[in-house]
């Protein structure tokens, strides 16, 4: 079984801190960065953390999401999308799959590959980190998390509400279980 993680990180400051150091301490990953993820890690000062950690990055600038081939070589065990905003979340629901990140899930999904899913908007109020270390409350619209519970319905698919589950699901992931 292949050991090695796609991991996708979409436009969210969201515990995007805490999915960094998650995703600093795994060896056998590479990182697929959406267009608005490769501006919100600049702006929230974390792309010279995500530079060190020296795993392949692809970002979302090709039409035909190239980099999905990969999940029909069968290099990835898993697909971690984290954090994923509700704008990721409803295309996923609603199968869309039209820019690197959807493409990604799409084709996980088409091959058999598992994804887990840290979305953004699980409650109806949270606090999330904004820019400059700013805590702010936000209010999920109903239908974000109505999004959420759709996605949580997909086959091989986990959807997970909290950094420790992500964590969970990741090990368990890892470990063949």
């Amino acid at each position: 079984m292949q050991t090695r993680l796609a991991w996708a990180i979409t436009g969210s400051g969201h515990y995007l801190r805490e999915s960094l150091q998650i995703l600093q301490s795994i060896k056998a990953v590479d990182i697929f960065l959406s267009r608005a993820a490769a501006e919100i890690i600049k702006q929230y000062g974390f792309q010279a953390q995500l530079d060190a950690m020296g795993h392949r990055v692809f970002q979302d600038k090709t039409a035909s999401s190239v980099p999905v081939e990969f999940f029909y070589e069968g290099k990835y065990q898993t697909l971690v999308i984290a954090p994923a905003t509700s704008n990721t979340i409803a295309k996923m629901a609603y199968g869309f799959s039209d820019s690197l990140v959807t493409n990604l899930y799409a084709q996980a999904g088409k091959t058999g590959v598992e994804s887990i899913v840290f979305a953004c908007d699980t409650a109806p109020e949270l606090e999330s980190e904004a820019p400059k270390d700013n805590m702010v409350k936000v209010y999920p619209r109903q239908i974000d998390l109505d999004n959420v519970q759709k996605l949580a319905a997909f086959e091989v698919t986990t959807v997970v509400a909290s950094i420790e589950d992500l964590q969970l699901a990741i090990n368990r992931s890892l470990s063949g279980h």
